[in-house]
């Protein structure tokens, strides 16, 4: 099993929209980058769903249940999405403050790549994060 992150703004669609819809087709990547990524996520994959532009934080986990598709949202290019299923809220946001400083997470993709929609994780990354998040 690999493991992600996806950076969604909440006033776009937040987690708690994304759980009263029992899921979604994660589309609108324009990336190339971010779109590989999507292309990379199997069935049963682990998906941190984080906040970005308001709140800035790590907010839930989700699963991929459909892998990689195209995207009907693209008018042109070859871009693709995949279906997302939430699992479960952390206890506690994670903040991008909690995850800049702790040491353990210091390479994540988030940080050093702060503008990419979709990024994959480290297994202890992962972890971190949910631990930090009361799980």
């Amino acid at each position: 099993m690999n493991h992600w992150l996806v950076k969604q703004e909440p006033t776009a669609y937040s987690w708690e929209q994304f759980v009263k819809d029992g899921g979604t087709a994660w589309t609108g990547v324009r990336n190339f980058q971010a779109r590989n990524h999507l292309r990379a996520m199997k069935r049963g994959d682990e998906v941190l769903f984080y906040h970005s532009v308001t709140g800035k934080a790590v907010v839930g986990i989700s699963k991929v249940v459909r892998e990689a598709y195209p995207d009907p949202t693209a008018e042109e290019g070859d871009w693709s999405c995949v279906d997302l299923k939430p699992v479960g809220a952390l206890k506690t946001p994670v903040s991008l403050d909690v995850i800049k400083a702790d040491a353990a997470l210091a390479e994540i993709g988030l940080l050093r790549q702060s503008r990419l929609s979709v990024m994959p994780l480290k297994p202890a990354e992962f972890a971190r994060i949910v631990k930090l998040g009361g799980g």
